[in-house]
């Protein structure tokens, strides 16, 4: 299912769902970023989706990132709750979401890189090199959030 993201813009469809999404933001020893490069936009991001019934919030961000890249890991801590109605999400299947999105910092703990369906590429990439990526800017003020608050969440 194809999607385009609209942030800030006028001309943005009318948002007719919520979903409660997760993402993880997960470096490594040398601090590279987990990054997937998402076959619905072409887009790059850090793992992530929508929460199922009978998971817990960590769960489903555990699950997210192991089906997205291949990587086992386990949740360290939040590093913000993102809601912003500015901020929605078309699907062409008609639906046009805005999402509720925890985003949790993570540590890997084993797997190896894969794909999947969702996931066209999966990467590790400095914090130097994310200028050079197709990144939606939702995602890089995740990014940014997680390397500049290290001790406290961030609410939008």
């Amino acid at each position: 299912m194809a999607r385009v993201d609209y942030l800030n813009d006028p001309n943005a469809p009318k948002a007719n769902s919520i979903a409660v999404a997760v993402s993880a933001f997960i470096q490594d020893d040398e601090g590279r970023i987990l990054l997937i490069r998402r076959t619905d936009n072409d887009l790059y991001s850090i793992p992530g989706g929508q929460l199922e019934l009978g998971e817990t919030l960590s769960q489903a961000a555990v699950r997210e990132v192991r089906e997205e890249t291949g990587i086992e890991c386990e949740v360290t801590g939040v590093i913000g709750l993102y809601s912003n109605p500015n901020h929605v999400i078309a699907y062409d299947d008609g639906e046009v979401r805005q999402e509720f999105s925890i985003c949790f910092r993570a540590r890997r703990i084993g797997g190896s890189e894969q794909t999947s369906d969702e996931s066209r590429e999966v990467v590790w990439v400095s914090r130097l090199k994310l200028c050079g990526l197709s990144i939606h800017s939702s995602i890089l003020l995740r990014i940014e959030d997680a390397i500049r608050n290290q001790d406290s969440a961030v609410f939008t």
